[in-house]
């Protein structure tokens, strides 16, 4: 009889080890979450926090330029030509007679002015926007010294800081401006607990890089399908 109550209280244990097939940890698929830039450790507060880097934009400057000095120097050559009692260039004479000749709807007309205020649009743009997306402004410390990060060592930092957490197959992280999106893949431990590790250890890696703005952090965490 106590034989038999023994058997009987270790199969009432068994649910309690959840070894069931039904629904559990491990079948969980997917576990995701989106928070606030992580607070600034005491003492960092919120002082020197600085813009953009500004790009020097050598290429369309170095483009502008060269196309300005060929028209330059043409015109010029044209004009000393004409002080000269040389007749002018027939490319010239032709534009100057088209001008005068076409009325300012003519498709012609309206599209040279539509790229022409194109091209001052983009120039303007390229004037007053700072540029140099990818690299993300660092907490300055010293009223001299000013430091960037590009956006893929961040990205590559966090990776590796995501990478020692238990239970971690897998991490792609894709650094933006303002939000810092983290897709790690499981393969074992349950999701929501390897998610908390990921939200506390990536909050802390965001602190350790300095930056001026510290981005949000989306974690998304997930197991991959059973093969078979």
């Amino acid at each position: 009889m106590s034989e038999s109550q023994g058997s009987e209280g270790t199969t009432q244990r068994l649910p309690v080890l959840e070894k069931d097939t039904g629904p559990g940890p491990l079948d969980q698929s997917a576990s995701a979450a989106d928070y606030e830039p992580p607070p600034p450790l005491d003492g960092e507060g919120d002082g020197g926090r600085d813009g953009r880097f500004w790009s020097a934009r050598r290429v369309p400057a170095a483009i502008t330029a060269v196309v300005l000095l060929f028209v330059a120097g043409v015109f010029l050559y044209d004009i000393a030509a004409v002080r000269a009692d040389r007749a002018g260039m027939r490319w010239r004479r032709e534009l100057a007679h088209q001008l005068a000749e076409r009325p300012l709807d003519d498709i012609w007309v309206l599209v040279g002015a539509g790229v022409a205020a194109v091209l001052g649009l983009w120039l303007l743009v390229l004037a007053t926007t700072p540029g140099l997306r990818r690299v993300l402004p660092m907490r300055r410390t010293h009223p001299d010294v000013r430091a960037g990060l590009h956006r893929d060592l961040a990205a590559l930092v966090l990776r590796d800081r995501a990478m020692e957490i238990s239970g971690v197959q897998s991490v792609r992280v894709r650094m933006r401006r303002r939000r810092a999106d983290v897709r790690a893949v499981s393969h074992f431990r349950d999701l929501d607990d390897v998610r908390a590790d990921l939200d506390a250890t990536l909050a802390d890696a965001i602190r350790g890089l300095g930056l001026a703005r510290p981005p949000s952090l989306s974690v998304h965490v997930r197991r991959l399908g059973r093969k078979g």
